[in-house]
């Protein structure tokens, strides 16, 4: 890769890790774009996945008490079986495509949160479905976050559930996206050196984020999560189309 594209990478992954830790999402909604400014989604999908799995990792671990286990299981066994689907589409569709989808889906997710749909009492149904959605964007898109943030936030999870239960649901889902991306011979070195290059700025993010995550109630950290959807979803769609 050259200096200009581990640039855009570096900046991808600080900007990302420092919304992971505030929200508890968001590290593949926003580095996935800024990232696809210079780098394929084919490989942008293999750097986010890398960088993505050690917060989810530390986060699942350092939140499991507040975690809601039956959420965390129908999620990700939903998500399980949408992964060899998400990897087919990655390996056949067009970059401009895939991108103009991820934007698309963004924003469909981001007017449901802002209408305030309450399902709380909806079956578990709801929850497979998403959960399968977010394993076929897990591994196409390297953004399985806005069908899980949604079904959490429509089923008005506290802060503190919401990000122990997604945490715990992206650290599963990125362990088996990894190991098709290993199986699909997608992880080489130069997606691994430009991961290790990035370092640096990820931990910096995740070194900024902790502190303000502690400042945000409620209704701040709502308006966050809908920010970060919009933001990346309408910088998705402008980019593919352009």
């Amino acid at each position: 890769m050259s200096t200009s594209q581990l640039i855009v990478i570096a900046v991808a992954v600080f900007v990302a890790a420092f919304a992971q830790i505030i929200v508890g999402f968001g590290f593949g909604l926003l580095s996935m774009p800024i990232m696809t400014l210079a780098v394929p989604v084919s490989r942008a999908v293999v750097v986010s996945t890398l960088l993505g799995i050690m917060t989810t990792t530390w986060q699942a671990w350092h939140l499991r008490a507040d975690a809601d286990r039956p959420l965390v299981k129908r999620l990700s066994l939903a998500a399980f079986a949408g992964m060899p689907l998400g990897l087919w589409i990655l390996n056949v569709v067009t970059d401009r495509a895939l991108r103009l989808t991820l934007g698309v889906s963004i924003l469909t997710a981001t007017a449901l949160l802002v209408a305030r749909v309450d399902l709380h009492h909806i079956g578990r149904g709801f929850d497979v479905v998403l959960g399968f959605l977010s394993g076929v964007l897990n591994t196409s898109l390297s953004t399985n976050g806005p069908p899980v943030a949604f079904d959490l936030q429509a089923r008005q999870l506290p802060p503190h559930r919401f990000r122990a239960t997604i945490a715990s649901v992206f650290f599963l889902s990125n362990i088996v996206g990894l190991t098709l991306f290993v199986l699909d011979g997608r992880i080489t070195s130069t997606g691994v050196n430009a991961a290790v290059i990035a370092l640096p700025a990820w931990l910096g993010g995740q070194l900024l984020g902790w502190p303000v995550r502690t400042r945000l109630n409620s209704d701040h950290f709502r308006r966050v999560v809908l920010a970060l959807l919009s933001l990346a979803g309408a910088t998705t769609i402008v980019f593919a189309i352009v």
